[in-house]
């Protein structure tokens, strides 16, 4: 199970990396999201796939499951979508005043 979750880490760091070397600004802010994706799922591997029960409730010596990475995943889901939320209205921002996305056509002429 572990090796499928790796390679499903590959594939969306490589997804993210081709929308983020585009030079429109949605695709760079979707392949942030899609990253970081990513990375939660490599948090949520690294901490360990293993079956068990809650520490609490069993007793001492029961096998059971770390919830700490869980935690950690949840409220780096929340930041990420806050943050990700932001920067579209930033971006959507800029489209309304500019009327362009395009990374090249922001940067304006060279006499600027």
């Amino acid at each position: 199970m572990e090796t499928l979750i790796i390679m499903l880490i590959g594939i969306l760091v490589a997804v993210a990396t081709y929308l983020i070397l585009s030079r429109n600004i949605i695709r760079i802010i979707l392949g942030t999201a899609v990253f970081s994706h990513a990375v939660h799922l490599l948090i949520l591997t690294m901490g360990g796939l293993k079956q068990g029960n809650v520490p609490l409730l069993k007793e001492a010596n029961a096998p059971y499951t770390d919830a700490l990475p869980q935690a950690l995943i949840l409220t780096a889901i929340v930041i990420s979508f806050a943050v990700t939320a932001f920067i579209l209205v930033l971006a959507y921002r800029i489209y309304q005043d500019i009327g362009t996305d395009d990374l090249d056509e922001l940067r304006g002429a060279k006499d600027e």
